[in-house]
């Protein structure tokens, strides 16, 4: 079948229905080259494929072993709902280890079966998650295995103090990881899982307990000799504030950690101030409203204002405009812009004029912004034309005797050849007749120029012109 035919298409799936038209749809789906083949049992399945092979091999259609790649579509499926799955990574290892070296056929084994029956198991019956609240307190639980690493992000909900786990996290442990003592790689799932979750841990409320069953990383912070590795993800944890508690292997069930209760010493901890004492120099305030709300006392709301905005009094409506533009936030914005942040929370019915008014009057804008005009003083050159006709000047000659009643010219010059056209007139044109003027002498015969400069020319009419 030849590529990039329109009818290509139709044509094969007309052709496999005919092939399989006395079993379609008994135990065979086709779309195109897409064949699925389903049974009731494992004999029943070996018998139907059999068959379907047997039809396309009679047909000379064959099957690549090479191009079966269910294997990695279901990975790449539960790896989308790898959040929900705990510790997917360990379990899925022994599948993931059969694509090692992209193989051209796959040597199943007992381990991977398992492993395929755990992860469909684990579609079926994962946890409800609940979505992450910043004002309640973390845990974070981490264990580590010979092949991966796992962690769950869980918070303490209600008086009961309840755990709900919020998202799992797990991956496999590189060649270079997997020579790690166990020390190392409990250390690394706890920097991993730091790292996977930094936007809800850096910066929490409170400090989040990490809970590991690896007695010693509960002197990390303490210790005072520290491998290289331990040395980086040191520094890294100086990021957070957390504490650290031990769960022995004989209480390392997930239900019995998490009905355990951990009070948070929400009294005592006080975050560090973002920026030094000795940049801040005062609270920010906002007194403005109170007066806006004074104001509408002897200027009440008037009809048309939308519920959802304040209402500016006129002798308030200077200081909104100010506050607006000059804001941090805003730094000084543009008309329009100026005008979409006031109407998002008040209104007045001349706010369009006034906002305009009001930026094209700052004079800090006036000061920095770039003109868009040339400077004024000294004269600036026209541009060198780079073709004939392409920038002309054109200016009146008036007062002259009268010839045939004709007492005027207009002079067009051609600024890259000098070449001059002269036309009589009999009076002073309107903007429409030195158009047409210039159209039917010039513009007809060399084409339109890119600009035109005039020398003080006055023309009546100049909208027709323009």
């Amino acid at each position: 079948m030849p590529y990039g035919l329109a009818n290509a298409p139709a044509v094969f799936q007309s052709f496999i229905n005919e092939i399989f038209r006395d079993i379609m749809n008994k135990y065979v789906v086709a779309y195109i080259d897409d064949i699925l083949i389903y049974s009731k049992s494992k004999e029943e399945h070996q018998s139907h494929v059999r068959t379907v092979l047997t039809r396309l091999l009679e047909n000379q259609l064959y099957v690549k072993a090479e191009k079966f790649k269910e294997l990695q579509r279901f990975l790449g499926f539960a790896n989308f709902y790898r959040c929900f799955i705990r510790n997917y990574s360990i379990t899925a290892a022994p599948l993931t280890s059969l694509l090692k070296g992209q193989p051209s056929r796959l040597k199943w084994t007992e381990k991977a079966t398992q492993a395929f029956t755990n992860l469909k198991n684990s579609f079926t019956t994962a946890p409800i998650l609940k979505h992450p609240d910043p004002n309640l307190p973390f845990v974070v639980e981490v264990d580590a295995s010979d092949s991966g690493i796992g962690a769950v992000l869980s918070q303490r909900h209600g008086q009961s103090g309840r755990v709900f786990p919020c998202v799992y996290f797990s991956r496999k442990l590189t060649d270079a990881e997997r020579n790690y003592d166990v020390g190392n790689k409990e250390l690394l799932a706890m920097k991993a899982a730091s790292e996977e979750w930094r936007h809800w841990l850096e910066g929490s409320t409170y400090p989040f307990q990490v809970i590991t069953d690896h007695k010693n990383l509960e002197y990390i912070k303490s210790a005072k000799r520290l491998n290289p590795h331990q040395a980086r993800w040191s520094l890294f944890f100086t990021r957070f504030q957390f504490t650290v508690t031990y769960r022995p292997g004989s209480k390392n069930s997930k239900a019995d950690a998490l009905s355990r209760r951990h009070d948070h010493p929400q009294a005592e901890f006080k975050p560090d101030p973002i920026l030094p004492p000795s940049i801040i120099i005062a609270p920010v305030t906002w007194d403005l409203m109170d007066e806006i709300q004074r104001e509408q006392q002897g200027e009440p709301t008037p009809p048309g204002c939308p519920s959802t905005k304040h209402y500016i009094p006129s002798n308030l409506r200077i200081r909104v405009m100010q506050w607006v533009h000059t804001s941090l936030c805003s730094g000084h914005t543009g008309i329009s812009r100026t005008l979409r942040l006031t109407q998002n929370s008040f209104w007045w019915p001349s706010m369009v004029k006034d906002v305009a008014t009001y930026v094209k009057s700052c004079s800090v804008c006036a000061q920095s912004k770039t003109p868009k005009e040339l400077p004024s003083g000294l004269l600036q050159p026209l541009p060198i034309p780079q073709r004939p006709w392409s920038h002309l000047s054109i200016d009146f000659v008036t007062d002259l005797p009268p010839s045939n009643g004709f007492t005027r010219i207009l002079v067009i010059i051609d600024r890259f050849s000098k070449a001059c056209w002269l036309i009589p007139l009999k009076g002073l044109p309107t903007a429409m007749e030195t158009a047409q003027s210039l159209f039917h002498h010039v513009f007809r015969v060399y084409g339109i120029p890119e600009d035109i400069v005039s020398d003080t020319v006055h023309v009546t009419g100049v909208e027709s012109f323009l």
